[in-house]
């Protein structure tokens, strides 16, 4: 009997030994979580994600190659496209935004959109995050979001 209660006794100290550490190294993963940014807030917020988006977006129109996709819009459209796209990007990133429109493929399906218009487009949008001096590894992952998306957008 005097065996077992010190076995018991045992099993105990070392469940609750056990219960502490777990409890402790939570407490240290989720400080840890704490200090980890979300992209969004490494890239300073809604303002800046905003900011760059109409830069971006700048860069497009003014752009010739790209003059054909924005033809036919009238101001409205393209002041509800922009807000896709700053929401879009900043769900992405870890933001607090609703993203409302629709998805890429059947967005951009039909548009003719060519590699070489996906690689000017995503010129323009690393030439605006330089422009905003996104730091090299924020850049690199936006651009890396950015890239998930080709497959629904390049038709040929």
């Amino acid at each position: 009997m005097q065996t077992q209660r010190k076995s018991l006794n045992k099993i105990v100290s070392m469940l609750a030994l056990a219960m502490l550490l777990s409890a402790s190294l939570d407490v240290a993963a989720l400080a840890q979580a704490k200090k980890e940014k979300s992209l969004y807030q490494r890239l300073g917020g809604y303002d800046a994600i905003a900011a760059v988006v109409d830069d971006f977006i700048g860069r497009l129109v003014g752009d010739p190659r790209f003059e054909k996709f924005f033809t036919g819009f009238s101001l409205d459209s393209k002041k509800r496209i922009r807000q896709h796209l700053v929401d879009q990007l900043c769900l992405a990133t870890g933001g607090p935004c609703v993203y409302l429109g629709r998805e890429m493929k059947p967005t951009h399906q039909g548009l003719g959109i060519t590699e070489d218009d996906w690689t000017a487009a995503v010129k323009h949008l690393s030439d605006s995050l330089d422009k905003f001096k996104v730091p090299k590894k924020e850049k690199g992952e936006v651009l890396t979001l950015v890239s998930t998306l080709k497959k629904d957008i390049v038709e040929k």
